[in-house]
């Protein structure tokens, strides 16, 4: 499996200690990914699963759960199932972490997946316009496979000013169905396209004012920000 580095965390799978592998290729071109060095699908390292099953078996006495980002991981979506039985073999909690382009390969996998995160990019009929890509149907088609299984499903929007507005991010809380919704805080590190490193970061408190606002459409909501961490919506 292709792998561009492993870091362990107690953030990544909320109140749990895990290694976090990210699986190297995407197949999107976000303006504002953060890690662009993982778009490659050629990329990182091409380590044996057998290997990845033993770091997970070595590390099992102080973990308890492992997460599998990217990256977009169901491009190694059979190796990325092998791994995710793996972690079962010790009792460990798993997570992936997709953009949700990749429906079938998702429901192939699913049973092994205790908690999914799905990045919702933007309404479902503006990927287009906001991505480039027109793959919103695609990630409807993941959520409601994600929602309808025994996992814990996040939905989770990273608000770019330049590219989304309060407009669409009500929009995308009035047509998801999942357990949390999580408003993420753009920061202008590192981003793909060069032109958004001029964009301001998002404060908290716009991202306080949105989240407020698409509370009353939603049972739970969530904002992330580097300064404040993660802060639940009453």
């Amino acid at each position: 499996m292709r792998i561009g580095g492993r870091i362990t965390s107690t953030l990544e799978y909320p109140e749990h200690m895990s290694i976090v592998f990210f699986a190297a290729g995407c197949n999107l071109l976000c303006p504002y990914c953060h890690n662009p060095e993982l778009i490659d699908v050629d990329g990182g390292e091409n380590i044996p699963l057998k290997e990845l099953c033993g770091i997970i078996q070595g590390s099992s006495d102080f973990i308890d759960a492992v997460v599998i980002t990217g990256g977009e991981p169901l491009l190694q979506s059979s190796d990325t199932k092998k791994l995710l039985e793996c972690c079962h073999d010790y009792d460990l909690k798993t997570k992936l972490d997709t953009n949700g382009c990749y429906p079938k390969k998702l429901k192939k996998i699913i049973e092994a997946v205790d908690y999914v995160a799905l990045d919702v990019k933007a309404p479902f009929d503006k990927y287009k316009k906001i991505i480039g890509d027109d793959v919103g149907d695609l990630v409807k088609k993941s959520m409601e496979i994600s929602f309808d299984s025994d996992c814990f499903l996040e939905c989770r929007t990273t608000y770019v000013p330049s590219l989304l507005n309060s407009t669409d991010i009500e929009k995308i809380a009035k047509k998801i169905t999942c357990d949390l919704y999580t408003i993420q805080q753009f920061r202008n590190r590192t981003v793909l396209d060069e032109k958004l490193q001029n964009t301001p970061n998002t404060t908290r408190n716009e991202l306080f004012d949105i989240a407020t606002k698409i509370k009353p459409f939603l049972d739970r909501v969530k904002i992330k920000t580097g300064e404040f961490g993660d802060e639940i919506i009453k």
